[in-house]
């Protein structure tokens, strides 16, 4: 007789408007089996780029793919060709990244036609991203009918959020009415690395109180006391807070007025500007640091005000958090911006000496994919670099919802 295997694995999915990215994960050591995605679909230049983790080889497909539930379906072919199929046995359960929970979702929840029913009702608040959610929720659903499948959001980490930092300061029955108020987002990238930030210190994440910034091509910051989260940068939506790649960040509200009125654009095209063609793109035409660097060292004046907006806002916000905290443990640097650009983190912190934040040059120029310390030994506040693994923290809490049993 054979033994029956545990089921160890777990699928996390995280579903965009035109994209796919999916990791399946082994829970028994968190390591990766297969990683990869499904870029352009509905259009005739589809791609999908598969990689199995205990082979390293990897597999590319050019050409159409109509939707989500055909893109899911590659996947699983994909998968399947390794060993690691949908049909295993070996699968716990499908996660997926949810941007937008509200306050009804402060925690990982197991899906069913009333969880779905809720996020469908968020999708004012997040129109181009829940829907994207839902259209993969319900093709897992569909392809896996007998399968738990979890949702674990963005917002959720922000839920600790006390009320004079959640509410806005405008008409309380107009903002319950509408639902608005400071959500947050990156939350799972926030819980991820303020943990594992305790974890560099030698401590739990109860002890340490850790200001994490999270910048990517999205840009945002939180204040974490004790491993809640007390403050974060973004608001009703993603557009808040720090200066990001193509989103302007904070902004005198009244500046939309004046564009409409004066200006002459409508809210759609305003809604363009601020999202799209805003931060640092609008002020220098790109949105990647790293031809941004390129070209402040070629001494482009544009290049170099952009830069110094960015760090500039972020070196603010670094200010009101230490003083929402009273106390700071550690600084920490995460994302594709955070974990790579030195010379934004050693701008961001320049001047702050007295608040007992200072970078080590040499250990801030070191490249590791290992979480690590740049400031010098003895520092009153650790300055850290923690690469973010929202598809690993999706995975960890997927399963310990629904692991326990299998």
């Amino acid at each position: 007789m054979t033994a029956t295997r545990a089921a160890t694995r777990v699928l996390v999915l995280n579903s965009g408007s035109s994209s796919l990215k999916y990791q399946l994960l082994d829970m028994r050591d968190a390591g990766r089996l297969a990683v990869g995605l499904v870029e352009r679909i509905g259009e005739q230049t589809s791609r999908l780029k598969h990689t199995c983790l205990a082979t390293g080889r990897t597999r590319e497909q050019n050409g159409p793919i109509a939707d989500h539930d055909a893109a899911l379906k590659a996947v699983a072919a994909e998968l399947a060709r390794d060993g690691l199929g949908l049909d295993s046995p070996e699968l716990a359960a499908i996660g997926h990244r949810v941007v937008h929970g509200g306050m009804f979702f402060t925690e990982p929840t197991v899906i069913d036609d009333a969880v779905l029913t809720e996020i469908e009702r968020l999708i004012p608040v997040a129109p181009l991203h829940n829907p994207a959610n839902l259209t993969g929720i319900r093709t897992a659903m569909a392809l896996r009918p007998d399968l738990p499948q979890v949702a674990v959001f963005d917002t959720a980490f922000h839920t600790t959020m006390p009320e004079s930092a959640a509410r806005y300061a405008i008409d309380v029955k107009i903002a319950d009415r509408y639902r608005v108020r400071r959500y947050g987002f990156h939350g799972t990238s926030h819980a991820y690395v303020s943990r594992a930030t305790a974890e560099l210190l030698g401590k739990e994440p109860e002890e340490v109180n850790v200001i994490v910034l999270h910048l990517g091509n999205g840009a945002s910051a939180s204040a974490v006391r004790g491993g809640r989260c007390v403050d974060t940068s973004m608001g009703l939506t993603p557009l808040e807070g720090l200066v990001m790649g193509t989103r302007s960040g904070d902004l005198d509200p009244a500046v939309i007025f004046h564009l409409q009125r004066v200006g002459g654009m409508s809210m759609d095209e305003i809604d363009t500007l601020l999202n799209k063609r805003s931060g640092l793109f609008g002020l220098c035409g790109d949105n990647d640091m790293r031809e941004i660097q390129r070209r402040m060292d070629e001494g482009d004046k544009e290049a170099r005000l952009a830069v110094g907006i960015y760090t500039h806002r972020l070196k603010k916000y670094i200010g009101a958090y230490y003083a929402v905290l009273g106390k700071v443990d550690a600084v920490a640097f995460t994302a594709g911006v955070g974990e790579n650009a030195a010379f934004v983190r050693e701008a961001a912190v320049a001047g702050l000496e007295e608040l007992g934040l200072v970078v080590d040059s040499a250990r801030n120029a070191v490249r590791s994919d290992e979480p690590r310390l740049i400031s010098p030994e003895g520092a009153k506040v650790a300055v850290a670099v923690v690469p973010t693994d929202e598809e690993k923290e999706i995975a960890t809490q997927t399963y310990a919802l629904v692991g326990k049993g299998t």
